[in-house]
């Protein structure tokens, strides 16, 4: 098991939230993992830019973050992130937000506003996970829809059941479109072990079953969408969000250096000179 030195926050309920913070001058970089990981999924990004700060934090339930019996759902962790960020005591972060980071970013901007968020960063997540039954073929294939809602019942009721992480590991596995390096799929595998499958079962239904696409055109921040091809989530669906945020630029990975969900492991400097560029117009 790793060591670390992560400092700790408290949120409103009690709940020790691990982070890592490079300190630095300027305008923080918060980073939000997806479902199932960890901060250190982030482990390329933490010298992202000379001088930069960044903060990479583990959300609840995942990693070296307390891990209570409650409080698994999308906007519980927005609420974290909010009162993380406020604690921060510094007048505008940037957050980027990597597949469900993403949605818990767009319920933090639902629930919380726009005010001390400087830009934002939408990497690899659908608006809508799950088909839905009046979502319309066309809409189904715009938005990247992975599921119908039989099959988030029937992979969710799988991921509680299963002792063994199979079920997991397998799920994760087929977000990579090619074979991946033998010790990066080694490492994201250590990494699914900190989240306790009941838990982590009703949290996918829970992110899965949102859908954020009213919430776009209401984005009023400097924005990136990032995708990749290779990756399960569709560069269609990342083109679809761009073009529903006003102003969003997008980015999509030709998957020649990334070819996966994971486009920041894969190719950190590819990735991270992406994001400066952003950051820095």
């Amino acid at each position: 098991m790793r060591t670390t030195t992560a400092l700790r926050h408290l949120t409103d309920d009690g709940v020790a939230l691990a982070f890592d913070d490079t300190g630095g001058d300027g305008v923080p970089l918060v980073l939000l993992h997806g479902w199932g990981q960890t901060r250190e999924m982030f482990r390329g990004q933490r010298t992202m830019a000379s001088g930069r700060r960044v903060i990479t934090l583990d959300l609840r339930g995942h990693g070296e973050s307390a891990k209570p019996v409650h409080g698994y759902r999308v906007a519980r962790l927005a609420r974290d992130v909010h009162g993380f960020i406020t604690a921060l005591d510094v007048a505008e972060v940037d957050v980027l937000g990597w597949s469900m980071g993403a949605s818990v970013l767009w319920s933090l901007i639902d629930q919380f506003g726009t005010d001390g968020l400087g830009r934002a960063i939408f990497v690899d997540q659908p608006a809508a996970v799950v088909a839905a039954p009046w979502i319309s073929t066309r809409e189904r294939e715009e938005t990247g829809a992975i599921l119908d809602p039989a099959g988030l019942y029937a992979l969710a009721g799988a991921i509680h059941d299963d002792a063994t992480g199979k079920v997991t590991r397998d799920f994760v596995r087929s977000m990579f479109g090619r074979e991946p390096d033998p010790q990066l799929w080694d490492f994201v595998c250590a990494e699914l072990r900190s989240a306790p499958r009941e838990q982590a079962s009703t949290l996918l239904v829970d992110h899965a079953g949102q859908d954020w696409r009213d919430l776009l055109p209401r984005i009023d921040l400097p924005s990136l969408v990032i995708g990749c091809v290779g990756s399960h989530v569709t560069p269609t669906s990342q083109r679809y969000i761009a073009e529903r945020i006003p102003g969003a630029r997008l980015h999509v990975f030709d998957g020649n250096t990334a070819h996966s969900h994971f486009p920041f492991l894969e190719d950190p400097d590819g990735f991270n000179a992406v994001v400066d560029a952003f950051l820095r117009r």
